[in-house]
């Protein structure tokens, strides 16, 4: 057991990325809406995710090289180098300052739902100051720079956020045969597809992969360290697949269907379960928005030095340039209650296009062996890469129809 803890690392914070409060929101909204059907796209989506962080997480330590790194060094036509690296920049670095206000956001909702709303005014500006607290914490755990400290943080948040969701889920009493039918038998039907996108959108996220594939150096070295990267990857995406999924079940057991947020969930199941579910799922929420709040900035960071041929190092001036940058935007807006909508119009946009091409980068580099030697991709993970490519060229086309409304759903 103990050397089974010592080798649990990068992925939790990968996990602890993607279960943010957007993916919050959209399973709510999935569980209000659908009940248990759905549950089949988390699935998908679990595959999925584990299918390219295990790419990404291997091209991380066989390289040593982050994935914005192998990016600028790889890509030798300059005009494409020089469109992948804007995209690159715009839609993590700028998008990630963009989801930060939600991020830091959707950790204040979980906080105000226990202690209340504690806002200031000053100089006709009412000032959040929850969201100063939470930006604040997630500074000095950044600043510190210490690997080992952010990984142990992020794992235990993310233990309570698991268990948080778990326990709601199993409050709601649901029905264990429904569940695996939604599981293990897709429906599917017009009213459901954005959904559908939405919940495979928010967990097969772009900027985990860079930030997996930068973050495995910093834990693992050697070739025969990969087993224990796979192993990693594997508990902590489906570990963070299940907390989605507990949100999907402890949603579908709400009657009303004015539900568009966690908060309201969190109100929802309290006249059916209580007021234990309440602080139980407030608890969720918080720690899926500080966790989302730190690894945001500090993927932002490695995209940003990767690309621009600087130095990763945690404490190194530039990186700490980057995130605080992030984090103070995010601070801003969350504080403010400014919603930067054209910016994650923007971001949206971007991240849509971006998938599709780091996805299908990852695979093209994934196969060479002056990289990665023999261990390059296999046959079968060919395959699956290639289904994944496939379904994020459907994700990048739904986000780009969501965003200009272009109807073709």
């Amino acid at each position: 057991m103990k050397k089974f803890l010592k080798n649990i690392g990068p992925g939790p914070l990968v996990a602890a990325a993607f279960i943010g409060p957007g993916t919050v929101t959209v399973c709510t909204l999935a569980g209000v809406g659908f009940g248990y059907s759905l549950l089949w796209a988390m699935l998908l989506s679990i595959v999925a995710t584990i299918v390219l962080q295990e790419m990404s997480a291997r091209l991380g330590i066989i390289s040593q090289k982050g994935l914005s790194q192998i990016i600028r060094t790889e890509i030798k036509n300059p005009i494409l180098k020089g469109f992948t690296v804007i995209l690159i920049l715009s839609a993590i670095v700028i998008g990630n300052a963009a989801y930060e206000a939600g991020n830091i956001t959707g950790g204040v909702l979980g906080l105000q739902t226990v202690i209340g709303n504690p806002n200031i005014e000053i100089g006709g500006f009412s000032i959040n100051t929850l969201s100063i607290v939470i930006g604040a914490l997630a500074f000095v755990l950044l600043y510190i720079g210490n690997y080992k400290l952010l990984e142990k943080v992020l794992i235990g948040l993310v233990t309570l956020m698991s268990l948080t969701f778990l326990i709601t889920a199993i409050m709601t009493k649901p029905n264990i045969s429904d569940i695996f039918m939604g599981i293990f038998v897709p429906k599917f039907s017009g009213d459901s597809i954005l959904t559908v996108i939405g919940l495979i959108g928010t967990t097969v996220v772009p900027y985990n992969l860079f930030l997996h594939a930068s973050l495995v150096k910093e834990k693992w070295q050697n070739k025969s360290d990969l087993k224990y990267a796979r192993n990693d990857t594997i508990i902590a995406v489906v570990l963070g697949g299940l907390v989605s999924m507990c949100i999907i079940i402890s949603a579908a057991a709400i009657q009303s269907q004015d539900i568009s947020s966690a908060s309201d969930l969190a109100k929802g199941l309290e006249p059916l379960f209580g007021s234990f579910a309440k602080y139980f799922l407030a608890l969720g929420l918080f720690a899926a928005g500080i966790t989302s709040a730190i690894t945001a900035p500090l993927a932002a960071a490695y995209v940003a030095s990767g690309c621009l041929g600087w130095n990763s190092n945690l404490k190194s001036r530039k990186f700490r340039a980057v995130w605080a940058f992030i984090l103070l935007l995010g601070v801003l807006f969350s504080s403010l209650a400014i919603k930067p909508i054209d910016i994650i119009k923007f971001a949206q946009i971007a991240n849509g296009i971006l998938l599709p091409v780091i996805a299908g980068f990852l695979i093209w580099i994934m196969n060479k062996s002056s990289i990665l030697g023999v261990h390059k991709n296999n046959t079968k993970q060919n395959i699956f890469g290639f289904l994944i490519l496939g379904i994020s060229i459907l994700l990048s086309v739904a986000t780009l129809n969501k965003v200009f409304q272009l109807n073709i759903f």
